[in-house]
């Protein structure tokens, strides 16, 4: 993920995807503004996309402590930060609520089917934000497509 700032000074985290097929683009952006459209406070705010050329960007809200992978495993000391075990509640409870939005409450019913450290991100009061919980298999030659109801790694 790279960083951004946009003009109004909000700081954002700029995800590139990589589409090797034209196949699908509206698909892709229409997909995009139904995700982004989903609002809960453990969900990543995906502020929207940018489809240029082969280049496939998403805007994300950007995240202080990154994913708790890294939190929790981080081979930099400077990332890995020490959780006392109500700050892990804290960020169990905030997953297992955005997981029940997505399955149970949201209009699209997306099941994530791929949730894992890396894809919990931390914001600077290291409230869990889940992200990548949209979109399947964006980056496979010949297999690139968008799942509203199932997202993940198959």
């Amino acid at each position: 993920h790279l960083q951004g700032l946009l003009s109004d000074g909000t700081i954002i985290a700029v995800k590139q995807l990589s589409s090797k097929s034209k196949q699908g683009t509206r698909e892709f952006v229409n997909e995009i503004g139904m995700i982004s459209a989903l609002q809960h406070p453990n969900l990543v705010k995906l502020y929207g996309c940018c489809v240029g050329g082969n280049q496939l960007l998403l805007i994300y809200e950007y995240m202080e402590y990154n994913c708790v992978s890294r939190a929790l495993f981080g081979k930099d000391t400077t990332q890995k930060l020490k959780l006392d075990w109500s700050t892990r509640r804290k960020i169990c409870l905030g997953i297992a609520r955005g997981l029940a939005y997505l399955h149970e409450e949201s209009r699209l019913k997306i099941v994530h089917r791929d949730i894992k450290t890396s894809n919990v991100l931390l914001d600077k009061d290291l409230n869990p934000k889940i992200s990548d919980f949209g979109l399947a298999k964006l980056n496979e030659d010949d297999k690139t497509h968008i799942s509203t109801r199932i997202a993940g790694t198959l």
